[in-house]
């Protein structure tokens, strides 16, 4: 077995080992889009990272069975379902396929399971039963049944929320607040009574018509598909609270056993330094993006640059820093034979423990120390620059090229990059007499020898080949 996959745990505040609870398969349950318009790039912020866990478990020998659930039932489904004329079902059916869609271009994998809340409206009532029956929740005058917070002591442990700090609706909304009735403002409702604005969104309960509330879709779901208690949950940070309290008071309310062992959540993302909304004209979609003619491959590697606990500022320069470096990364594959393997070899070698990063060890020991993306790309660069000469100048044998190409395809395959095409010219290597000359402008001008610098460029021109200086250093292209 490949070493272990460490993360940040929400509910300990430590760090812990990834590993199946039944020894055999990672279960994790992630929540997932509610479809009433088109995820935008801070919603797929958290899909990318919640791919990005996947990919590295996988990757370091994990088996895995991955629920996202599609929340196709609430208060703004019905609400713009009606706005446009449409059935629920049809309205969600379409933004559904278009979140599948986007997804497909940021090269998301596909979870194992994919739920809908309103494929599940059976489960949602045997849970309210049988937490009615035990005595954690009551029904109300018109219908609606809540959750009553002060029968489960443990409320609040994920977030560490003091009994003070809950207020009207722990979950619902202000107004949900005012016109439900129910005996204490932190409980939270888990069936909705029929309203006359809700139109023909209803199902029969034993309480009467209405519709389950938001919090209970995801634990009837996650314990259908992955049982009564599984390995880890995953969202992003605005869910801690109330959703993923309610979701773990409910859940252990009704069973009696932990509802998730592990916690992963992550940060916000910000746009150009603020934060993302409509009115500030900064909340993009995948369309906004490609239209500015960035692709998802590069949003993709924008969105999983940094760390996935921290805030992350997007911005254009960060997208075409993202160009740049996808076009190196594919000029070194081609450089090296451009025949990667793909994902599922990977994997199988990383479940036979065959699995090797050999130069780009490093960058991936920073993957498995909770995801940490900003580290792992700074050893990768740093790797990557050695390989590139020793491919360029002919210096590095069979094995070592060998070595560098699984590695190179298994932090590709971690990421999860979709590389953009490189030409023959480009990918063609230098002669080693001309690489020569390159390393010796490089130190020129390393020296401030400007004279010697534009002499050896022009030299190198002359032998039919460009230089172009980076960041990183700099490239050959072939004249």
């Amino acid at each position: 077995m490949a070493a272990a996959l460490h993360i940040h745990d929400t509910l300990s505040r430590a760090a812990q080992p990834v590993v199946p609870a039944d020894g055999e398969t990672l279960r994790f349950y992630c929540c997932g889009p509610t479809v009433y318009g088109p995820a935008h790039i801070g919603n797929f912020r958290a899909f990318l990272a919640q791919d990005l866990f996947r990919r590295v478990a996988e990757l370091s020998g994990l088996k895995t069975r991955h629920v996202r659930n599609i929340t196709d039932v609430d208060d703004k489904t019905i609400r713009e379902s009606q706005a446009a004329g449409e059935t629920l079902q049809g309205f969600t059916s379409a933004w559904t396929e278009r979140f599948h869609t986007d997804a497909r271009a940021l090269n998301l994998l596909e979870p194992h399971v994919e739920p809908k809340a309103t494929g599940h409206i059976a489960e949602q009532i045997a849970l309210i039963e049988t937490l009615v029956a035990k005595g954690h929740a009551y029904r109300s005058d018109d219908g609606s049944v809540y959750f009553g917070v002060a029968s489960y002591p443990a409320y609040g442990k994920l977030t560490r929320i003091a009994d003070r700090e809950l207020k009207a609706g722990a979950g619902e909304t202000a107004n949900d607040a005012d016109e439900y009735e129910k005996d204490n403002v932190a409980d939270f409702a888990l069936w909705k009574a029929r309203k006359p604005e809700d139109g023909d969104n209803h199902w029969p309960s034993p309480w009467g018509e209405g519709r389950p509330g938001w919090h209970l879709e995801c634990s009837a779901m996650g314990m259908k598909y992955l049982g009564e208690s599984f390995d880890l949950h995953a969202g992003g940070v605005d869910l801690c609270f109330p959703h993923h309290e309610n979701e773990i008071a409910q859940s252990e309310a009704c069973t009696g056993h932990e509802f998730a062992r592990l916690w992963l959540h992550n940060e916000h993302l910000m746009v150009e330094g603020q934060k993302m909304s409509k009115s500030l004209g900064n909340l993009y979609t995948l369309a906004d993006i490609e239209e500015r003619g960035y692709s998802a491959a590069e949003l993709r590697y924008a969105l999983l640059a940094g760390s996935y606990r921290t805030k992350i500022n997007f911005s254009f320069a960060r997208m075409d820093e993202a160009r740049g470096n996808l076009v190196r990364v594919a000029e070194l594959a081609a450089a090296l034979g451009g025949d990667l393997p793909d994902y599922d070899d990977l994997v199988g070698r990383a479940a036979g423990g065959t699995l090797d990063f050999g130069p780009f060890a490093e960058a991936w020991a920073a993957l498995l120390d909770d995801l940490n993306t900003a580290a792992a790309l700074g050893a990768f660069f740093s790797a990557l620059k050695p390989v590139e000469r020793a491919v360029a100048n002919g210096s590095s044998d069979a094995s070592a090229r060998d070595a560098a190409r699984i590695g190179l395809a298994g932090i590709i395959a971690a990421f999860g990059w979709s590389l953009p095409e490189v030409g023959a010219a480009e990918a063609e290597c230098a002669p080693p007499e001309v690489m020569a000359l390159a390393e010796q402008r490089a130190a020129a001008k390393a020296a401030k020898d400007w004279p010697e610098a534009d002499r050896l460029r022009d030299e190198i021109a002359a032998a039919g080949w460009a230089i172009k200086d980076g960041k990183h250093g700099y490239e050959l292209v072939k004249g």
